[in-house]
């Protein structure tokens, strides 16, 4: 496509040039634009879509980067990007080295925070706004939420902190019903299109007419029928909602006819007061198969935009996710004790097909994740119910306070299945999952295991509420191995030996016991057979087992794909001190740094989490060891 408006398009500026009919064209250049990189990068594609007109209104009116525009998740911030300079780095975004699939404020000004997590630009945005009346500054401060925005206990927070003298405060919701699945609890259906529909004022001005007309007493029942009136609205519209936490509610309003919300946002420049534009939208906006499917196409994997199909992967491999969700299922099937719950990530970690057989026993709570903890907590009060709490590792950060609170304070046997443990890919710093082991240890009575395949995965799964304590399973979301072999019963805190040999000990934390295997065939052709440990559990350690080999092995190498500052290996370092063992030690995983986002294998290289780097810093190792060694002997004998 001759993309003949947008290439002319270097700031927001320019869009004011532009007449309506010129933004229309540039709407659909925008979509074609996303569809046709997106269909060879994938990323975030259905909700870009339904953007695409209330970005270009919003960048019409106001004037970015001065305005600040706060993008709550910002998943959705493709078409921002596109119109703030960054058009011809579009095909590298989620790549290696190049743009972030959400806002950042290294890549450009008009970005103004880092953000991954919903339910944090409300919260932003007032205190954004409380800096510049502070600095005595005239700009707009506009948060930009969606409606599963309003499932997030934060932003209720932040709504009941919002003061009515707030002035150039202007909230657009962007209403399309969904967040990444259908949104789910009372508060969604107060924003549903049936109680926006605007017939319903029309039923009360109607009604009030009515009144009115009576003989002699029509002004008079008219007063009191105002209160009917003020009641139907209550019962009917979105509105008083808002207008109960001091904002003065417009809506909803068409967000994709880009005329009318420029009209919109332009009436309410000069409000004294803040407001709350509701605006309609549509994911999947412009493309068939996003927009009658807009979960699957949420993520979207690369595509054909001739046939909108998937392009087919080159491997038939499961992912754990995958298999944790068809054996949990297969578990509930003949165990009616187990219940599983997640927060608004029932697609994402597998578990569909389990909410669509046992709707009452898989619970999504929505976008509340330290809700979501607790009320895990609750349903394994009593012990009657085998509860597993599924989430990714980057969102149980947000409930943290509740796994310990509600969940190990309680001594409650609920088995957390951490998702996405690890470098998070195209995501980058706001997903990855390389955090959790460090808070999770400091929980008294916590148990943390990690499985190396599918097969130890699903015997975890199996064993985890035997032990009767609170237990974490973190799992990356990347292919493994499985097979239909008998499962066991893994006693709690035992590790496994996959290779014996001497000298030199690598104990590989999970799925890095294939990164073990090939440096142990590297060393192989220096005549060294290195002893490889698999140790299943990080907490507790299996410290019989490591005493009894730390008395043979002088070298230990540690590897795991979790922040060194706080991981496996800090762990097993104290571990060795406390028994009085002195061997040297190299620890492998991700440094103290925010990895950004880029393809799975360059972000490990760059970080050195790789065969070559860990086998050429263990060989150099040896070889001072050797040294050291030689230098003592002379000088014992000298």
């Amino acid at each position: 496509m001759n993309y003949q408006i947008l290439s002319e398009i270097k700031d927001p500026k320019d869009l004011k040039k532009l007449d309506s009919r010129s933004l229309s064209l540039l709407a659909q250049e925008l979509r074609h634009r996303i569809i046709d990189v997106l269909s060879q990068t994938g990323g975030h594609l259905a909700s870009n879509l339904g953007v695409v007109e209330l970005t270009l209104a919003l960048h019409y009116v106001f004037d970015s980067p001065s305005d600040k525009l706060i993008w709550d998740v910002s998943h959705q911030t493709y078409i921002h990007k596109l119109l703030t300079g960054r058009n011809e780095l579009f095909p590298t975004i989620r790549q290696t080295g190049g743009l972030s699939g959400f806002s950042n404020p290294k890549e450009s000004p008009h970005d103004h925070f880092y953000a991954g997590h919903a339910g944090t630009a409300l919260s932003l945005a007032l205190g954004v706004a409380k800096q510049r009346d502070l600095s005595k500054e005239k700009n707009y401060i506009i948060p930009i939420i969606g409606d599963a925005t309003l499932t997030c206990g934060m932003s209720l927070e932040a709504l009941n902190n919002i003061s009515r003298d707030i002035k150039k405060f202007i909230v657009i919701l962007n209403d399309n019903e969904m967040s990444i699945s259908k949104n789910v609890g009372a508060i969604t259906r107060i924003l549903s299109r049936m109680l926006s529909n605007p017939r319903t004022t029309r039923l009360y001005q109607e009604l009030d007419g009515l009144l009115t007309k009576i003989p002699g007493y029509g002004a008079l029942i008219s007063q009191q029928g105002h209160r009917i009136t003020e009641s139907i609205k209550h019962l009917f519209s979105p509105a008083v909602f808002f207008e109960n936490f001091g904002l003065s509610y417009i809506g909803p309003i068409d967000g994709h006819n880009i005329n009318e919300m420029i009209q919109a946002f332009e009436g309410i420049k000069n409000s004294n007061w803040p407001v709350f534009i509701h605006v309609l939208t549509k994911k999947g906006q412009g493309m068939n198969e996003a927009l009658n499917n807009p979960s699957l196409w949420h993520g979207a994997k690369p595509f054909s935009p001739n046939t909108g199909k998937f392009l087919p992967t080159t491997s038939d491999k499961p992912t754990f996710p995958k298999i944790f969700g068809k054996h949990l299922l297969k578990m509930a099937r003949t165990d009616e004790s187990i219940v599983a719950i997640t927060p608004a990530m029932s697609q994402g970690s597998c578990l569909d097909q389990f909410v669509a057989e046992y709707p009452d026993r898989c619970l999504d709570v929505g976008i509340a994740e330290a809700h979501s903890v607790t009320y895990a907590g609750g349903v394994a009060y009593g012990k009657k119910h085998k509860v597993f709490s599924s989430v990714y590792s980057t969102f149980l950060q947000r409930g943290f306070d509740n796994v310990f609170h509600d969940v190990c304070l309680q001594e409650l046997n609920v088995v957390f299945a951490i998702d996405r443990a690890g470098i998070a890919g195209g995501d980058g710093q706001t997903h990855n999952g390389i955090y959790d082991i460090s808070f999770l240890n400091a929980m008294p009575n916590m148990v943390i295991a990690q499985p190396r395949d599918g097969d130890k995965l699903k015997d975890l799964l199996e064993s985890a509420h035997a032990w009767n304590l609170p237990a974490s399973i973190r799992y990356p979301n990347m292919e493994t191995t499985e097979t239909e072999r008998e499962r066991e019963v893994l006693p709690l805190g035992k590790g496994e030996v996959l290779q014996s040999g001497s000298e030199v000990l690598i104990v590989a934390v999970g799925h890095m016991s294939e990164l073990a295997f090939e440096i142990s065939e590297k060393l192989n052709l220096h005549g060294i057979q290195p002893t490889l440990v698999d140790p299943v559990f990080i907490k507790p350690l299996d410290e019989e087992l490591f005493v009894e080999l730390l008395k043979t092995h002088s070298i230990v190498v540690t590897i795991e794909e979790h922040s060194l500052a706080s991981g496996f290996g800090i762990l097993f370092n104290s571990f060795t001190l406390r028994n009085g063992f002195y061997p040297k030690v190299l620890n492998f995983g991700v440094p103290e740094i925010f990895v950004e986002q880029g393809k799975y294998k360059d972000l490990l290289k760059s970080i050195g989490l790789t065969a070559d780097t860990i086998y050429q810093k263990l060989l150099k190792t040896l070889e001072e060891e050797v040294e050291r060694k030689n230098i003592h002997m002379q000088e014992v004998l000298s």
